[in-house]
């Protein structure tokens, strides 16, 4: 088998190596740019003198994501590609190349990394278009709430330096009727210009809850009354009308947020339907409606894992391992394996199905109590059997069926009473349980004075 090794550049010019099955070098080293007149030079200088029926493969590093043309080119000629993890092609590189590196070393390694550890490599299956739209619009969604997540803190802040106190008086700052307020009353002069019956009026036609009139009233004119003992009517009036335009100009970005994942929130869902009618994925308990589309988008058919351990690594909802000789650390972090999103989705689908799944709910228990990990910990290990759920049903292609530990189904309800009672996790274990606690040293030695080797034994011996 030939092997064509492609160092991908996103702005420049790619290079490329290629090896016949005895490790020799067939013609020279390619530089060539993303046009399909250079994928054919490059196929044909692969394939010269080789017979017709001999395969090939291209072992290349997923940069950015100049490498989708790539492999929908090659792919759509019966040639195999792998994409290497760019982590692992680096720790490569430094170890094959520890003075420097240049784009030929990085295509010289990748074309010999089949022979020497092929564990590395899995063949890419390219998902259908909608699928991988899908994937794009779910990391979009992500985006938008962050975005979305900034305004908001945004806004507060301000208000927190501007007009302290109001978020004692106010519980829901950017609820609807809020927003009306700061178009309308978002000046301290202004607002106690006006009577207590004006203003509760005013509030009311902003929309305001009606149970609350007076309270929010009275506590308005109250933070105003502090606002200009605090910054005085003459700075006051010369500093509200231009940020009365600031926030404004926030509040209209969180809007337009809004908007736009609420409209990418409904294509979403529309896209998750075509590809799982039965609505798989969110039958597993603790899974919502955008969990189950990223687990849609982003696992697809469970077949393509053949086993849990494969796809456990692919998740990378698995920590990190450091081992050597009888001492082995503890706690340490989870991988970057694997999509992100996929990790962040099975965190906080986890913290609710604990909840509620008895099983899922005794993993928790069984870590907090028995094994010593702290709250994080704990959830990583229910998100890791939350995805193995998941994998599962949409490898099966039938529902997640609720049952308690000993294989009883059971409904909803029930679960929950379960976990009430037999899995709750007490006060003083979680105190104890806590980073802080776990980090105390255990004998006067000062901690900073052990090595690092000393330090994890002691956790070793401590978990």
């Amino acid at each position: 088998m030939r092997t064509i090794g492609i160092d991908l550049a996103i702005s420049g010019k790619h290079h490329a190596t290629i090896l016949d099955d005895q490790q020799r070098q067939i013609g020279p080293h390619v530089i060539f740019d993303t046009c399909s007149q250079d994928f054919d030079a490059l196929l044909r200088q692969a394939r010269a003198d080789a017979p017709a029926d001999e395969p090939l493969q291209v072992v290349m590093e997923p940069t950015g994501s100049i490498w989708l043309p790539f492999a929908n080119y090659f792919t759509q000629r019966q040639v195999t590609v792998y994409l290497v993890n760019a982590q692992y092609a680096a720790r490569l590189q430094k170890a094959d190349r520890p003075r420097g590196r240049s784009d030929r070393t990085s295509a010289d390694m990748l074309v010999r990394l089949p022979s020497f550890n092929r564990r590395v490599l899995h063949p890419l299956q390219l998902d259908e278009a909608s699928r991988r739209a899908g994937q794009r619009f779910a990391r979009q969604y992500e985006r938008l709430t962050k975005h979305i997540t900034a305004q908001k803190n945004r806004i507060q802040a301000i208000e927190r330096t501007h007009w302290p106190g109001l978020g004692q008086v106010v519980k829901q700052p950017l609820a609807p009727w809020m927003r009306r307020w700061r178009e309308e009353l978002y000046d301290p002069q202004a607002l106690l210009s006006m009577t207590e019956t004006d203003l509760i009026n005013e509030l009311m036609a902003l929309g305001a809850p009606p149970d609350a009139l007076g309270t929010l009233a009275l506590g308005m004119r109250q933070v105003a009354q502090e606002v200009l003992r605090l910054y005085g009517p003459a700075w006051a009036a010369k500093t509200f009308p231009d940020l009365r335009v600031e926030v404004l100009v926030e509040q209209d970005l969180l809007a337009l947020y809004e908007t736009e994942r609420k409209q990418l929130g409904k294509r979403i869902r529309e896209l998750q339907r075509q590809l799982d009618p039965e609505n798989l994925a969110r039958s597993v308990v603790g899974v919502g409606e955008q969990g189950a589309a990223v687990y849609t988008f982003f696992i697809g058919d469970g077949q393509r894992f053949p086993s849990q351990r494969q796809f456990r690594g692919w998740t990378g909802m698995c920590p990190r391992s450091s081992q050597s000789g009888d001492v082995e650390a503890k706690g340490m972090s989870i991988s970057k394996a694997g999509p992100s999103i996929i990790k962040q989705y099975a965190y906080l689908n986890a913290e609710i199905a604990r909840q509620r799944d008895p099983q899922i709910a005794a993993i928790y228990y069984g870590q907090m109590v028995n094994r010593g990990k702290h709250h994080t910990q704990a959830v990583c290990c229910c998100a890791t059997h939350l995805l193995d759920r998941i994998r599962a049903v949409l490898r099966s292609g039938k529902p997640y069926e609720l049952r308690d530990v000993d294989g009883r189904p059971i409904t909803k309800q029930e679960g929950r009473a379960i976990v009430l009672e037999r899995y709750q996790v007490p006060a003083e274990v979680r105190r104890r349980r806590t980073r802080r606690q776990r980090s105390q040293p255990t004998s006067p030695e000062p901690r900073r004075s052990r090595s690092r080797k000393q330090e994890a034994s002691l956790m070793a011996a401590s978990a």
